[in-house]
């Protein structure tokens, strides 16, 4: 059983991290056109895993 728990929160953070990295690679104009700031992109991801 825990393993399962275990398993499904290193999914979501490695689904976590790819958004962070994905978001992280665009530039300021790209993010600006998308409507988010830099400072937005760690929430982003987070919401983006819930």
């Amino acid at each position: 059983m825990a393993n399962v728990s275990l398993l499904s929160r290193y999914n979501s953070w490695m689904a976590y991290r790819r958004t962070v990295r994905s978001l992280s690679k665009l530039d300021n104009r790209e993010l600006d056109d998308l409507g988010i700031s830099r400072a937005d992109i760690p929430a982003i991801a987070a919401r983006s895993v819930l």
